[in-house]
């Protein structure tokens, strides 16, 4: 019997495009921006953070300028590092409060989130997305405020998405067994760890998603039955 969902963002419950094609060319048209801001408490933090990884990765001592261009590169390249994700979180926020867009989330999410949570069952985000860029997402979602509907959200700070370990984490702090969690997902790598740690696993297969022969599939939401 399945007690809690967890659900990636990205290719689940939110199209890539809106990723790729709206947030991820919104922080790069507006990174420059920090550079007045820099001595503000909360992006000199993000600075010194990407100046720690740069140097235990290459070696290289940046500058504040270097560190601002860091993130620019990271960002094109898509890296899945904690610095990149909580400065895209603090950006983000910005344009969601402007109105500048608002999370997109798939019509067939919202029915099942009111769903599960009528029968009890706990609900819960894991992404590579900051908690704070999760809550965006979904505070300011096309459907208005969901976060009500989540009683966890997981980031990178549990572990990398494709570790059996990251879920045997999460399965700890719910305080629940693996089989009692549904682990959703479009990416195969994470759903191999997920069921290597003992959940139980669904691929959402949306439009461009190629399906993986050795997960259960669903087209959405609604494919999505007999969790109790």
């Amino acid at each position: 019997m399945i007690q809690f969902v967890l659900m990636d963002i990205e290719g689940t419950t939110t199209s890539v495009s809106f990723v790729f094609d709206v947030l991820f060319p919104y922080f790069r048209d507006n990174i420059q921006s920090i550079v007045s801001r820099a001595e503000e408490p909360e992006i000199a933090a993000i600075l010194k953070q990407v100046q720690d990884l740069a140097f235990a990765e290459t070696g290289e001592s940046l500058d504040q300028a270097g560190a601002i261009a860091a993130l620019h590169q990271w960002s094109m390249a898509d890296r899945k590092v904690a610095p990149l994700k909580a400065m895209q979180g603090f950006l983000w926020e910005e344009g969601y409060k402007k109105g500048d867009f608002r999370g997109h989330v798939y019509p067939d999410v919202l029915p099942k989130l009111k769903e599960w949570q009528k029968e009890g069952i706990q609900l819960g985000i894991y992404s590579s997305g900051s908690v704070k860029a999760q809550k965006l997402l979904f505070g300011y979602s096309d459907y208005g405020d969901l976060t009500g509907y989540f009683n966890y959200f997981f980031d990178l700070k549990v572990g990398q998405k494709r570790d059996v370990q990251s879920y045997q984490a999460i399965a700890q702090a719910v305080q629940l067994p693996p089989e009692t969690i549904l682990f959703l997902s479009d990416v195969p790598a994470e759903l191999d760890a997920a069921a290597q740690a003992g959940c139980q696993t669904r691929q959402l297969v949306r439009p461009g998603t190629t399906a993986s022969p050795t997960h259960q599939q669903v087209a959405d939401f609604n494919a999505i039955t007999c969790l109790r």
